[in-house]
């Protein structure tokens, strides 16, 4: 039992020793009986109330009093008391205790009650480093609790350095199965890897996730298939991709290190090369025809210009034989112009005209030319 204990039971006693005093014959004032009597019945009910609320206490934390004495993880009663009134568990703080003195680990109270107010999860923790100590891997009580208050399971973490851990690459959940890559031959592989890690402790806090490591290996797989002569030398080769990624460092900044990179599966896929290639035809095939019919467009549309202005020269042909009459009736006012020579005029057109339908009637008989 703490010593700190029957301190208190002598301190009640003590103060109600003058009341015991009081009643007890040849005290002071012993010849007021009845006074004395009443007083000694007061003293007598607080010291019982105070002894009672004492042992209420003592059996209420008796049982986890015990068990830590005998644990050899001795926490004392008044310390129990306080982390009652601070709203502590208190079998959660005494067992991890225990369980932490038992394997070799004397964790003071007050850290775990500490860590335990902080929001961290002190079995989890102790569990961790008792999994650790008996793996031999270094982890102080700071360290767990610091990568524990992260928001990181310690024990998940601490099993996978003793147990690694396979990832399969890309994650099975995800929106695509397959790593799909591109030989220089224009021929599409399709891979899957199995990544085989362990925790890194020393870098847990801050490291990247396995969200990293499935991103990085994806990547170092396509750029290793996209710099492959060909794809025949992949499909004979596949170690080949994981010597080329290992060599690549790509656990560099994540909380874990990995042991292997193995490829599980690997597909011939599409030929990408043939597609892109008519794809590029048909892109030029589209290219060329919008030319060409940007040029029949303009030719069109000078055709129209040229017809347009054929019209308006008709017109301004119409225009000036309508002022021949004018010309030639202001001819005869001036006498500029005899009566012969106005017959000499409509004879010389009359010829012009039967000349050019004589003309047309010729080409128009005249065969179509061969083409």
């Amino acid at each position: 039992m703490s010593p700190r204990v029957p301190a208190l039971l002598a301190s009640a006693l003590a103060l109600a020793a003058p009341s015991i005093a009081l009643a007890q014959p040849g005290g002071a004032g012993g010849g007021a009986g009845g006074g004395t009597s009443g007083l000694f019945w007061i003293g007598l009910v607080i010291a019982l109330v105070i002894g009672l609320i004492l042992l209420i206490i003592v059996f209420n934390f008796l049982n986890l009093y015990i068990q830590a004495l005998f644990s050899n993880a001795h926490i004392g009663l008044i310390d129990m008391i306080g982390m009652r009134l601070r709203k502590v568990d208190l079998r959660t703080v005494v067992y991890s205790r225990i369980r932490a003195k038992k394997s070799g680990m004397d964790i003071p109270t007050s850290a775990i009650e500490t860590h335990y107010l902080a929001g961290g999860r002190v079995p989890n923790v102790i569990s961790a480093m008792i999994a650790a100590r008996g793996a031999r891997i270094e982890l102080p009580w700071n360290i767990a609790t610091a990568i524990d208050l992260a928001g990181r399971d310690i024990l998940d973490a601490v099993n996978t350095s003793v147990n690694p851990k396979v990832i399969d690459c890309p994650n099975p959940d995800g929106p695509r199965a397959t790593i799909d890559a591109v030989a220089k031959d224009g021929i599409q592989l399709r891979a899957k890897a199995r990544v085989t890690v362990r925790t890194n402790i020393a870098r847990l806090v801050g490291g990247a996730t396995e969200e990293t490591i499935i991103a990085r290996v994806g990547q170092g797989i396509v750029s290793t298939i996209g710099s492959a002569h060909d794809h025949k030398s992949v499909l004979e080769n596949p170690d080949e991709i994981s010597k080329k990624v290992m060599l690549s460092g790509l656990d560099a900044g994540t909380a874990f290190e990995i042991l292997s990179i193995d490829i599980a599966d690997i597909d011939v896929g599409d030929n990408i090369g043939a597609k892109l290639q008519a794809d590029q035809a048909n892109a030029d095939k589209q290219r060329f025809q919008a030319e060409a019919e940007k040029r029949r467009s303009m030719a069109l549309a000078l055709e129209q210009e040229n017809r347009a202005s054929i019209e308006e020269n008709k017109a301004k042909l119409v225009l000036a034989e309508a002022e021949v009459p004018a010309a030639i009736a202001e001819a005869f006012r001036s006498g500029r112009l005899g009566i012969m020579d106005y017959y000499r005029l409509k004879n010389l057109q009359a010829d012009t005209s039967m000349r050019q339908s004589i003309a047309g009637d010729s080409g128009d008989a005249r065969p179509e030319p061969k083409r």
